[in-house]
């Protein structure tokens, strides 16, 4: 724990040091909320680790125990769980951080995540919308569940530091192929039907057009259509599907479903007879409050009935015009969205996975209504523009 005191104030730091990296890219007020916002995060990862066990405490301890050699095969050779034990080695092994410091580290990693996603957000989505009295951005970032599950030693923070990475890389390709390379390898390490996701999402995104060059659109659909075709049988060895057919990942949906439909927390639901539409409804809207066991149902029932309020707002403002006229990062966002949500509604049964889950997704649903709201405004200015002519 001593360490605790060099090794927190470092991390505070560099969390410092990454805003300031993209100062040229946002303003004072939004330096200033990005520095309220990782503030916030460590907070949220303070309490992930005093009051959530599990898997995270496994990814600090299991490493310290681990030969270099056992690192060295974990971490070139490891996928999933073997990998996160080799790469936390370097952490809870080499340097020694207790679990409060391990963990900070990790909420780092998620807010620099988060922040990819806010400069997604803030350079392409044009105007503000405000919801009773609230301005939406950046407000919606602060969302409790948002950074709680982006803020813990794990797969989930690690993957959402790779997705809001990969993103933000996308809006300069060719300027940001270090980052685009490094997120896709990272993501493949760690669960490799992410990276599959979202090959496939922004694959579609730039085979059916954006606002690209002909040739980045062709160079870069043939490069995603290439990785997702090279990762498919990884993709399928490690979730354990025999053939790349409609019934094999039928079979599996299925399996997986009554898997994790088991439990003993209160948390676990038996989907299996619900119709798809009430799948994807639970994925993205539960639990409710008639869900809620514990202060953190509660908290988590909140989140998502203003999330559910913001969703419904958003799709009676033409949602459809809005996506046909999106930036090409936010149409990708949504086929990525699109993607995940037919793979996980069907398969998740514990309504606790489904957050942790559905949090990678989250900022492309976010950034998409953002931009819905932002479009709707842009064609009321822009009528009544032609209007006074």
């Amino acid at each position: 724990m001593f360490l605790d005191i060099i090794y927190i104030p470092i991390i505070i730091a560099l969390g410092l040091g990454f805003i300031n990296l993209f100062r040229n890219e946002i303003s004072a007020y939004d330096e200033l909320m990005l520095k309220r916002l990782l503030f916030f995060h460590l907070l949220m990862g303070a309490y992930f680790c005093f009051f959530i066990l599990g898997d995270a405490v496994g990814y600090w301890k299991v490493p310290q125990t681990y030969t270099f050699e056992t690192f060295k095969k974990g971490l070139f050779n490891g996928e999933g769980t073997m990998f996160m034990y080799a790469f936390n080695f370097l952490f809870s092994n080499l340097l020694n951080m207790s679990y409060l410091a391990n963990t900070l580290l990790y909420s780092l990693f998620g807010f620099m995540g988060l922040t990819f996603f806010y400069i997604v957000a803030i350079k392409n989505v044009q105007f503000n919308k405000i919801i009773n009295g609230y301005v939406l951005f950046p407000l919606i970032f602060f969302l409790p569940n948002l950074n709680f599950w982006s803020a813990g030693v794990g797969k989930d923070t690690l993957l959402f530091l790779c997705i809001g990475m990969f993103v933000y890389g996308l809006m300069k390709p060719f300027q940001r192929i270090p980052l685009l390379a490094f997120a896709v390898l990272m993501s493949m390490a760690v669960r490799p039907h992410i990276t599959l996701f979202l090959m496939v999402g922004f694959g579609l995104a730039y085979i059916l057009g954006g606002k690209v060059s002909p040739f980045q659109r062709f160079l870069f659909s043939a490069v995603m259509i290439g990785i997702g075709i090279a990762i498919l049988p990884s993709v399928m060895q490690f979730a354990k599907i025999e053939e790349a057919s409609a019934e094999g990942f039928d079979k599996f949906a299925t399996s997986k479903a009554a898997v994790l439909s088991r439990g003993t927390t209160g948390s676990a639901i038996d989907i299996s007879s619900y119709p798809f539409p009430l799948k994807v409804i639970t994925f993205w809207f539960r639990p409710l409050f008639f869900d809620a066991r514990n202060i953190n149902g509660l908290i988590a029932s909140a989140e998502n009935l203003i999330l559910l309020i913001i969703f419904i707002k958003a799709m009676r403002s033409n949602p459809l015009r809005a996506f046909k006229a999106a930036p090409f990062v936010v149409k990708g966002l949504v086929f990525f969205v699109i993607v995940g949500t037919l793979a996980f509604s069907q398969s998740l049964g514990n309504l606790g996975i489904m957050i942790r889950m559905r949090n990678m997704f989250l900022p492309g649903l976010i950034i998409f209504m953002m931009w819905v709201f932002s479009y709707q405004e842009y064609t009321i200015r822009s009528q009544r523009k032609q209007l006074k002519k």
